[in-house]
């Protein structure tokens, strides 16, 4: 099948999904603009990273509940609780001073905004077929980062007028976002008769030894890529560049996606899951390596281009290889529990990475590549051989 035509095959309610993520992640300017916002504050590198880490410390938090709420409340009503709650908690926050409110704050967010998220991927896996899932999460993947390649610009402008202005427009898009779950998306929940129980599934994903090592790399990656938000935006005001160019660097990231990620996955979906993710992770390892030499805007516009083609190899296979690998009834948990992988790279990364920077800058982009070295290995020898419309689980 073509791609266009696996594209038209998608099922009617995915395209929705779609189209509320790309509302929500327009608006989603304040964690990327949120390290320049404490900055204008006045609070120093390591503090700014203390409150970045708090908002991962929320997202693993939210992933695993979240994968619970999926399963146990309904795919919808998780979603919709997390875009209304993380819209108050986005209006509170550009009004509140002193390190340790904005530290709360921080992490409540982090745990509110990305509740949705094991809902949004477990519901999309309800949707669709072992086959569909490269192609699904490609296209969940285009909406997310259309977004992404508008917003960032849009958000700079906005920041060098207000930094209040970003947490406004995140709010407005996530309530958007979240009135259309209620209207249109389905509240699947899983039968309580013949789900696991929470001990049980504990020890279900325990036992998952493949599953358990995936998610050790995907954390590894998270670690890498989250310094696109921390220590990437020093490095680019430290080579003397404005909020401005920044946000354009971080846009070329989301226009690359949503030129090229759709029609690389008619090439992927049909590759072994685990070549084409040794392969992005090696490209997000260097991509980011390479930063600590990239002095001048080309080199900077390169390094982005390399770690761009790492995301769209690695992070939509890795999607679609954790719902073939989850049971039926798991579904939400097994994303949660993966998604968690992200949360806690979240919190490493700005701690660890602007620490590092502090000291020597460079040493922040040679430790990116060495962790994405051992990521990769790790992905190379854990996953398993075969194609990824062969599902490992039940579907």
């Amino acid at each position: 099948m073509s791609l266009i035509a696996e594209i038209r095959s998608l099922p009617r309610l995915s395209w929705v999904l779609f189209g509320g993520t790309l509302i929500n992640r327009f608006g989603g300017f304040v964690l990327l603009f949120l390290v320049l916002f404490l900055k204008a504050q006045g609070y120093s590198v390591a503090q700014t990273g203390l409150v970045l880490a708090a908002y991962g410390i929320g997202g693993i938090a939210s992933a695993l509940v979240g994968g619970v709420f999926a399963d146990f409340f309904g795919r919808r009503n998780t979603i919709v609780l997390s875009m209304f709650s993380s819209a108050v908690v986005l209006m509170i926050i550009p009004y509140m001073s002193g390190l340790p409110a904005l530290f709360i704050l921080t992490g409540l967010l982090g745990l509110t905004a990305e509740l949705y998220r094991p809902a949004a991927t477990a519901l999309l896996t309800d949707l669709t077929q072992p086959h569909q899932r490269v192609t699904a999460f490609a296209v969940y993947r285009f909406a997310i980062n259309l977004g992404f390649a508008i917003g960032p610009a849009v958000g700079g402008l906005m920041a060098e007028r207000s930094f209040t202005y970003l947490f406004i427009g995140d709010a407005v898009t996530s309530v958007i976002f979240g009135l259309v779950a209620v209207v249109a998306l389905p509240n699947k929940v899983v039968d309580h008769e013949v789900t696991r129980g929470k001990a049980e599934a504990i020890r279900f994903i325990l036992a998952d030894r493949p599953f358990l090592w995936f998610t050790v790399a995907s954390t590894m990656c998270a670690f890498i890529f989250m310094q696109h938000n921390s220590s990437f935006a020093f490095q680019v005001g430290d080579y003397g560049f404005s909020p401005s160019m920044y946000g354009l660097l971080i846009s070329i990231n989301g226009f690359i996606i949503t030129l090229t990620e759709l029609p690389l996955t008619s090439w992927t979906r049909r590759k072994s899951p685990r070549a084409v993710m040794t392969m992005g992770y090696a490209f997000v390892a260097v991509g980011f390596g390479l930063v600590a030499w990239a002095h001048a805007v080309p080199m900077l516009v390169t390094t982005v281009v390399i770690w761009t083609f790492g995301e769209m190899l690695f992070f939509p296979v890795a999607a679609a290889h954790v719902a073939n690998s989850a049971p039926a009834d798991m579904r939400g948990r097994y994303h949660g529990a993966w998604t968690s992988s992200f949360g806690i790279g979240a919190v490493i990364a700005p701690v660890v990475g602007t620490a590092l920077y502090g000291w020597i800058p460079a040493s922040v982009w040679l430790t990116c590549f060495v962790v994405g070295a051992v990521g990769t290995w790790i992905v190379a020898v854990t996953v398993a051989p075969g194609r990824i419309e062969d599902p490992v689980a039940q579907s």
